[in-house]
């Protein structure tokens, strides 16, 4: 059994790595993010399984299939809420929340060895399983966020909000008066809470408001440049990985 394990939190790869060696599992290969997957499956023979983790460092991981064909059997392992969990039911041949719990992880290797389809046979509907990731039914967003200035706190609208941004481990805010405030939250976080036809994460560090685009031009190496309104330089870039998913985002 050849194993592939895509997760960027290297604690949870190594728990997972040693969950599975007591299971007499190997993990060959270890993934880190998109762009790194997509160059070892362009290179290398597929593995049968895959243990993929949903939120990478540079996007859904579900980016990868949208550039390579690939017919492994997968495993989900998420930390998210219970509202996508029907979705992994439905297309996966199973799925683990984390904190992974090793009967759980035992339970679903014995599924795999059981299961074992033809190869070809693709075992996750990655269109479907990502439409409820994305537009969940009934999922609940902000509609503001408060940040901290001085002693006040201060309540901003979506409406108010250019963009967020990630700088010197710092998560910011920025604002239609041309003005960042520091957040309490990660950029993972934040995504989550947003309203998925009004913002994009373009790139690792930077979430864009779609009505606070002024104008989109082609960039180096396949990627695009976004002109920013109320954004002091004004450009943002779209990542290589993210400009597919972004235009049929656009619409």
């Amino acid at each position: 059994m050849k194993v592939v394990v895509i997760e960027d939190e290297a604690a949870s790869a190594r728990r997972l790595g040693r969950m599975l060696g007591k299971l007499g599992v190997e993990v060959d290969q270890l993934l880190h993010n998109v762009k790194e997957s997509v160059e070892w499956f362009e290179n290398n023979q597929h593995p049968d399984l895959i243990f993929l983790d949903i939120q990478l460092s540079d996007g859904l991981s579900f980016e990868i299939f949208e550039t390579v064909q690939i017919h492994s059997i997968i495993i989900i392992t998420t930390a998210y809420d219970e509202y996508a969990l029907k979705a992994f039911k439905l297309n996966s041949i199973d799925y683990l929340l984390k904190p992974i719990d090793e009967e759980e992880l035992e339970n679903a290797v014995a599924k795999y060895r059981h299961f074992k389809p033809d190869k070809g046979q693709v075992s996750l509907n990655f269109e479907e399983v990502k439409k409820l990731l994305i537009n969940p039914i009934d999922r609940e967003y902000k509609k503001r966020f408060s940040v901290n200035v001085g002693q006040r706190i201060k309540l901003i609208s979506m409406d108010d909000i250019v963009c967020f941004y990630s700088r010197d481990k710092g998560t910011y805010l920025h604002t239609l008066e041309n003005r960042s405030y520091l957040m309490d939250s990660t950029m993972d976080a934040i995504y989550e809470d947003l309203q998925p036809d009004l913002f994009f994460r373009i790139s690792r560090s930077y979430i864009i408001n779609i009505n606070q685009i002024g104008d989109i031009l082609n960039y180096t190496n396949n990627r695009l440049r976004l002109k920013m309104n109320h954004l002091e330089d004004g450009q943002v870039i779209v990542s290589r990985q993210r400009v597919k998913s972004f235009k049929d985002w656009l619409g």
